[in-house]
């Protein structure tokens, strides 16, 4: 068995997960990739691509398998090769694209990324280090296979990019020099290399993984298989626990995975004891006056309003940035006063072109000139708003007007005015709908969150569907947006009767 550089880059993450993954491969993909992973993907292949005419004239070694090309062009001193293949006795690496550098007499090496320059946040330094050690695997290879090489890069999409009519590959990608950061790393990433390929041996079967003192969204494929002792919803899954490795450790040094057995004087933040007691006591946890001066900043006439959005890594139109969202759909429930008959309106945008006009004028034409905006994380639809108030500057006072009025009704049950052991410490609407209003549901849909929805839109508007297959989507993108908006105004009235009832 050749070690592969995904498959290291995988060991340090859980060595167990990439046993499982190497030599129980049904058990690693006993689950379906995600819609949003399979658009990952996707992106990825597609900035690869578009990567490679930064290096134009290149040859492309087609076959994932074919070290011989890759040698023969080496031999050859081919000046560009894209996705040349490499193997050792014990590793096995494909670059993504190489470059003669005649000065020096070596490969330059170069790794296309689909994540932004510097946009990347938090997660900068983790990429940064992920990527070093993924340059640092590759040029481990070359050099233990005497191929000269000289500095190495990291190819990332250009946060700042703003695209015109036609899309400038130069603008659109930054070059960014990790050769001194490899080179500190190559000693030590050798060693680990060395140890990954001694360890993953079909004798050495795991029992557990590193994944149990991590938080549930970042544990590994095979996590539940490796530690069947864990239930489905437990310590793992405390609010931020993830965040608190010391806290998560000595409940797992002690074997306490169920919720029912964390101790009463166990250290907790207000909101994550709420969660544990609701947990452990099964009854919900009400702060009827926040509820209650909440729901009096709502005023009539009441909107609903939810976006769907695609976040096209490369983009698609003028006045686009890399990873800035396309805002393609909304659904709006409109009730006017409370004895009203709720109203809905929606648009859907299923053309491969710019939305934003088209967009504005129905959300204008559509949405009342006053009363509260509801929706759900105020953050998202105020920051597409913005958005495209900086793209079209005819509809900024509309925008700005709009966003003034917005209400987000996941606040109170962020603030922990009302807390259930049904929400399993998540205000995510997938998990409040159906506990507070058991018939809705997003279950019976055939788009059931938002990846899913994104990457349908995608496929209708740039795919080789049907015209059956098309309208088929169309009408589930629909049909998904507007239970969104109807979901809120169940909530609200849920809310709303709570307290009436008091």
């Amino acid at each position: 068995m050749l070690l592969t550089k995904t498959n290291y880059l995988l060991y340090r993450e859980c060595p167990q997960n990439t046993w499982v993954k190497i030599f129980a491969p049904d058990i690693y993909h006993a689950q379906p990739l995600s819609a949003f992973d399979q658009m990952i993907m996707s992106t990825g292949s597609e900035v690869d691509e578009l990567a490679r005419q930064l290096f134009p004239g290149g040859v492309l070694v087609q076959n994932r398998r074919d070290d011989a090309l890759t040698k023969k062009l080496i031999n050859e001193r081919q000046e560009i090769i894209y996705q040349p293949v490499f193997w050792t006795d014990k590793f096995e690496t494909i670059a993504d694209i190489i470059v003669w550098n005649k000065e020096k007499n070596a490969y330059d090496v170069y790794e296309a990324k689909s994540t932004n320059s510097e946009s990347e946040g938090r997660n900068k330094k983790k990429n940064n280090d992920l990527y070093s050690h993924d340059l640092a695997f590759q040029i481990n290879v070359l050099k233990q296979l005497a191929i000269p090489v000289n500095k190495y890069y990291i190819v990332r999409l250009n946060s700042e990019y703003v695209r015109a009519d036609k899309l400038n590959i130069k603008e659109l990608f930054s070059i960014e020099d990790f050769t001194d950061r490899v080179t500190d790393l190559l000693t030590d990433v050798r060693a680990e290399m060395d140890n990954a390929y001694d360890l993953l041996k079909p004798e050495n079967k795991p029992r557990g993984c590193s994944c149990l003192t991590k938080g549930r969204s970042a544990h590994c494929t095979s996590f539940r298989h490796l530690n069947p002792e864990v239930p489905a919803y437990g310590v793992h899954d405390i609010v931020r626990i993830g965040a608190s490795p010391k806290k998560l450790a000595e409940l797992v040094d002690s074997r306490i995975y169920s919720l029912d057995d964390v101790p009463e004087e166990f250290e907790l933040t207000e909101i994550q004891r709420n969660q544990v007691d609701a947990a452990q006591s099964q009854k919900i946890h009400l702060d009827l006056p926040g509820l209650a001066e909440f729901l009096d900043t709502v005023k009539y006439p009441i909107s609903f309003l939810d976006y769907e959005t695609f976040p096209a890594a490369v983009p698609r139109f003028a006045g686009y940035r890399p990873y800035v969202h396309i805002p393609f759909q909304f659904s709006l429930h409109v009730l006017e006063t409370p004895a009203a008959e709720l109203r809905h309106y929606e648009f859907l945008h299923a053309q491969n072109t710019k939305p934003d006009s088209a967009f504005l004028a129905a959300l204008q034409k559509m949405l009342p000139d006053k009363g509260s905006v509801i929706v759900w994380n105020k953050t998202f639809e105020s920051g597409i708003n913005e958005q495209l108030a900086k793209r079209n500057e005819a509809f900024e006072s509309f925008i700005a007007q709009v966003n003034g009025r917005i209400v987000d009704l996941e606040d109170p049950f962020k603030k922990q005015f009302y807390v259930h052991p049904g929400f399993h410490g998540k205000t995510s609407i997938k998990y409040v709908l159906p506990t507070l209003c058991p018939g809705f549901s997003y279950s019976a849909l055939n788009i059931r969150e938002g990846g899913t929805a994104c990457e349908t839109w995608n496929k209708t508007v740039t795919g080789d569907g049907t015209d059956q297959e098309k309208t088929k989507n169309i009408r589930d993108l629909l049909d998904y947006c507007e239970l969104d908006t109807l979901a809120m105004f169940q909530i609200w009235k849920h809310c709303l009767a709570l307290l009436q009832n008091q």
